[in-house]
């Protein structure tokens, strides 16, 4: 069944994930969508020293936009931020350096946040893909504790701070690679398999989707989403799929291509016309299962998975 899924999905990929995909979907946007000003709201963008995170927080800035740049590794995220400045003239970027693979570094920063700043817009864009098992200093495997309870963390405390203002989101940069996974809550930390930094990956994207349902049924204030960006030549993903680049090379979406959906998300009035937990693929609902591919999970699985991660979330606080 694995087999079945991975070539439906590259197959799928090659058609609608690379840079002619993108060209051919974006025929019908709405051009108007973006031509939108936000001075006076608050965007916060994980990872946003890089990639799609720092194409998403330059043309936010762009647009009168208060960024607020969490991101782990002080000298690169400040070169981002200064250039962030440069080329938007847009003075308010905030810079917060986080380690989003421990959750009591998550929780000090939300608990001295929200005693500072307002937020409007959440977009949940860092992640990694480490291709051997690791642990975190909590001895979590580092894939899910950044990918999955990491942004169950960040989401999950910043949500009273959504629900005060006006028009919030959350915006969930997942991948399409979760196609190939079923939800799997009987080896969140990667202990009784084979190690594959490709699939847990995947599986982390399954449970990040999942989580973006949950969450909009719970909370109906705030919109929920999440999206594929595409096949995005990134940094990320020069390092961690070096033999995938190499093989898409020139077909691969630019970084601007692959934060189009994110920014449609996060800025467009449209987008919230869109029914909340959906997952979007260039500005568009998308299915998060292929045809015959039995990667559905029950509601009881769903729950699980959201009880373990209120439980770690609390032990770790």
């Amino acid at each position: 069944m694995l087999l079945y899924r991975s070539a439906a999905w590259f197959a799928k990929g090659l058609r609608e994930y690379t840079k002619t995909g993108y060209e051919s979907a974006s025929k019908d946007f709405v051009p108007d969508d973006l031509e939108v000003q936000v001075p006076g709201r608050a965007f916060m963008v994980t990872g946003g020293n890089s990639g799609i995170g720092k194409a998403t927080a330059m043309e936010i800035a762009k647009r009168g936009g208060t960024v607020h740049l969490v991101c782990r590794d002080h000298s690169r995220a400040e070169g981002a931020r200064a250039e962030i400045i440069r080329e938007s003239g847009n003075q308010n970027i905030f810079l917060h350096i986080v380690d989003l693979s421990v959750p009591k570094s998550i929780w000090k920063f939300v608990e001295n946040f929200k005693q500072e700043h307002t937020l409007n817009v959440l977009i949940n864009n860092a992640g990694c893909m480490v291709n051997k098992r690791e642990l975190t200093e909590d001895g979590l495997e580092k894939n899910f504790a950044t990918n999955t309870l990491g942004v169950y963390v960040l989401t999950t405390a910043l949500i009273p701070v959504l629900e005060k203002e006006d028009d919030p989101r959350v915006i969930t940069v997942s991948s399409g690679g979760m196609l190939v996974q079923k939800l799997n809550i009987d080896d969140l930390q990667s202990e009784r398999t084979a190690f594959d930094g490709t699939m847990v990956y995947a599986q982390n994207k399954r449970q990040q989707v999942v989580l973006t349902e949950q969450w909009a049924r719970a909370h109906p204030a705030i919109h929920f989403s999440c999206m594929h960006p595409g096949w995005v030549d990134t940094p990320g993903v020069r390092l961690s799929m070096p033999g995938f680049h190499a093989r898409l090379g020139a077909r691969l979406r630019s970084e601007a291509q692959g934060a189009d959906t994110v920014l449609w998300l996060a800025l467009a009035p449209a987008a919230t016309a869109q029914p909340s937990g959906c997952f979007f693929q260039d500005r568009k609902p998308a299915p998060t299962h292929l045809p015959l591919a039995r990667t559905s999970s029950s509601p009881a699985e769903e729950e699980k998975l959201v009880g373990i991660l209120e439980e770690l979330a609390r032990r770790f606080k």
